[in-house]
């Protein structure tokens, strides 16, 4: 399925194809969308990173391109994602195996368009997988969206960061070189537990930027406690508004570490 505006390629690595949208021009960003897949607010987040002086490289991880989001349709996707082989949402302390075909994927953008790097944004479930991207070098600029794996359903996994322990030691040797981290996450959104957010503050120390979005009863924004998604669903474009004044430092993230207009 095409997405307006967008260019779809296919990008395999070791065995596996997907399709990739691309849409823009400047250094590459590598977006990973959340469940259900690429939504309508998805593709718009993407047109923003594009516009914004990027090339913005979607991957099509699950889910139907330009599909707009159901319950039906989401519930169904998660179902998807658990009985898969690529996707490991228990795991506190290892990676889901469809991040070596994201790392390959930043590989190739990378060395199509140069540069300081690359940047990398995963939501929801795909979240934390901009941590595990981090072991590949040319990921400079990882941000995590409401990163909801492991599913937190145990204090270990409330505090998961979905990430091996050698991961996390290549993960943490990056950030004390330079290379920092961006998180967000609404402070009343189950699926990301601030134990997690705590977890990566001592792993990372002062390598971790925090947004967390006040979503509390009778918060001064009138945000609805179930909040989710930052910078897709969720996000209220209008000045001074805490979402998106969250989207604007993500773009500002990607200038600071990647360059662009």
């Amino acid at each position: 399925m095409s997405l307006p505006g967008f260019v779809a390629s296919t990008f395999t690595h070791d065995g596996t194809s997907r399709t990739v949208y691309r849409r823009g021009s400047g250094p590459g960003v590598v977006i990973m969308p959340e469940i259900p897949g690429i939504t309508p607010p998805v593709a718009l987040f993407a047109e923003r990173v594009a516009a914004a002086g990027f090339t913005a490289f979607v991957a099509s991880l699950f889910g139907t391109p330009g599909k707009p989001a159901t319950a039906a349709y989401g519930a169904a996707e998660i179902a998807r994602a658990c009985v898969s082989r690529e996707f490991s949402v228990l795991a506190a302390d290892a990676s889901s195996p469809i991040t070596d075909w994201l790392r390959a994927l930043c590989r190739q953008v990378h060395g199509e368009l140069g540069g300081k790097g690359v940047g990398a944004i995963g939501m929801c479930l795909t979240g934390n997988f901009a941590l595990a991207l981090m072991v590949e070098p040319v990921v400079v600029a990882p941000v995590l969206s409401q990163p909801s794996l492991p599913f937190g359903i145990t204090p270990e996994r409330r505090a998961g960061l979905h990430l091996s322990p050698a991961d996390l030691a290549v993960v943490k040797e990056r950030v004390a070189a330079g290379c920092p981290v961006l998180g967000l996450r609404f402070t009343g959104d189950p699926a990301v537990p601030p134990e997690r957010f705590a977890r990566l503050r001592t792993e990372l120390g002062a390598g971790f930027e925090g947004i967390e979005i006040d979503s509390s009863f009778g918060n001064p924004h009138g945000i609805k406690r179930t909040a989710h998604s930052v910078v897709t669903s969720d996000l209220i474009d209008v000045e001074g508004h805490p979402t998106q004044r969250a989207l604007q430092r993500v773009l500002s993230f990607f200038q600071e570490r990647l360059g662009g207009v």
